[in-house]
């Protein structure tokens, strides 16, 4: 079907569109100014720096992570995609997978890098038949302005043309209007899958409906231009590392170049004016020889001690519940600069808390750091599995937050696995080294030998997840099974 030919009759009448999960892309920047730096007392130069570190991280981020994923020839897996086009992982990642922090392994990923500032794009999702998929769009600062999916949209076919911040016009018909905050946006789409022959073939199927085009090319015949590979980008090491180690200079000028095309919100008019002071201006180079010494010198110490502060933001964020972290303020952050950060660092292309919660932990239930030297047991009581509308799993992640390499592929435990009851009607997930046993391994959930991390994933959680209600078990050492 030439869906194109389908949505574009003449005489087409713009209309937004605004409804659950679909808000305004300028509802964040619709927000009350914040304040312009007048008389205040003057920032020590090191905290100001580090302030406008932390700021900036999503946004740079989100350009290395576009440079990696768009510098291929055209569309190839979970390789990348070249700008402007949908590139569709065919199977879930795997251990040598680095191109995004805690990566899953219950959707198939459907992404695109897109410049909507240069003209609006249209996007059209097929008919779905029930199944749960979701097709988050980020801004370039990382926060989502909308979100079809099956629980805002339902699963019938559908089309949105998505413009830049600045665009006015005409909407075609049958389609409906998404208007980003930033020119740069990523459509982080995840269709769920069970893993096997029968489902990838499924899932594939649907994911070759996904169609992405330049509004210029609607109702013509279109072929998309071969993307340009550049050989200097590092398509190895994680993007990350990548940006971590990046000096201050290039970091800064880095992030005052993309804030042109890219603007802050209103809301943000203290962190930009604090970055100001600094020499750092959107659209402009900064010279680090027109700043004081005590100035140059902060801002050049600035990346390691932003780092840490972000690094270590993990105690301080979130619920805290049996050794676990969780926390309901992802995929929008308003003025939560260093939360954005810290998730932008550990996760990025986080959903919104309505479509997913991902509680996290590090430590067993004595406290203690999680590491494959031990064994573990996480404990559901009967009828006290994650409360979802949609999907739960419980991801093996290495200190890196990446997937670990085990003997049997697997990267996640969830039901799909055909989980085995206690006779009492709870369950036991087995979190270790060395397998469990054959009748045990359906409940096994591979650890490397050294530290590792966890994350539980619930896709469409309920209320009782969201409002703290229901909290996961601890993961507590040498548990004893019944099963």
């Amino acid at each position: 079907m030439d869906v194109a030919r389908r949505i574009f009759a003449a005489g087409a009448a713009a209309f937004p569109f605004v409804g659950p999960g679909l808000p305004r892309a300028s509802a964040q920047t619709l927000a009350q100014d914040a304040p312009v730096i007048g008389d205040h007392a003057v920032m020590d130069p090191l905290e100001l720096a580090v302030e406008a570190y932390i700021y900036g991280y999503p946004l740079v981020t989100m350009e290395m992570t576009r440079r990696v994923l768009t510098n291929v020839a055209s569309p190839d897996g979970a390789k990348g995609a070249p700008m402007g086009q949908i590139g569709n992982a065919r199977a879930y990642p795997d251990a040598k997978f680095r191109a995004v922090t805690a990566p899953n392994a219950d959707t198939l990923y459907s992404f695109a890098f897109v410049d909507v500032g240069r003209e609006p794009y249209l996007f059209s999702i097929p008919e779905e038949d029930g199944r749960y998929y979701l097709m988050p769009m980020l801004s370039a600062w990382t926060n989502i302005f909308a979100v079809p999916g099956k629980r805002t949209t339902g699963t019938g076919p559908q089309t949105y043309f998505i413009a830049g911040p600045g665009w006015s016009g005409s909407v075609p018909s049958g389609a409906r209007l998404i208007q980003a905050p930033t020119s740069l946006i990523w459509i982080l789409g995840r269709t769920y899958c069970t893993g096997t022959p029968e489902d990838y073939a499924a899932v594939h199927a649907l994911q070759d409906q996904y169609r992405l085009i330049p509004a210029s090319a609607a109702g013509k015949p279109y072929t998309p231009p071969a993307g340009r590979v550049d050989s200097s980008i590092d398509s190895k090491t994680a993007v990350r590392d990548q940006v971590n180690r990046m000096d201050a200079t290039a970091y800064f000028n880095l992030l005052a170049a993309l804030m042109k095309d890219n603007p802050p919100a209103l809301a943000d008019g203290v962190p930009v004016a604090k970055m100001a002071s600094l020499g750092i201006v959107p659209g402009q180079t900064s010279d680090p020889g027109m700043l004081t010494p005590a100035a140059r010198e902060a801002v050049e110490r600035a990346p390691a001690q932003a780092i840490a502060r972000i690094m270590g933001h993990e105690k301080q964020t979130g619920r805290h519940v049996n050794g676990w972290t969780f926390t309901t303020d992802g995929g929008d952050y308003g003025k939560d600069y260093l939360q954005r950060a810290f998730i932008t660092a550990v996760g990025l292309g986080c959903n919104l808390p309505q479509d997913a919660i991902y509680p996290m932990t590090t430590v067993d239930a004595a406290g203690r750091r999680l590491n494959g030297a031990s064994k573990y047991v996480m404990r559901f009581p009967a009828g006290e599995l994650p409360p979802v509308e949609g999907f739960w799993s419980l991801t093996m992640y290495d200190s890196a937050f990446f997937f670990v390499e085990n003997p049997i592929n697997r990267y996640s435990v969830s039901p799909r696995d055909k989980l085995q009851a206690n006779p009492d009607g709870s369950v036991d997930l087995f979190i270790q080294n060395e397998s469990p046993g054959a009748m045990r391994e359906s409940n096994w959930l591979p650890a490397p030998e050294g530290p590792f991390n966890l994350m539980l994933r619930t896709y469409w959680p309920k209320d009782a997840l969201l409002n703290g209600a229901w909290g996961p078990p601890p993961v507590s050492r040498s548990g004893k099974a019944t099963l």
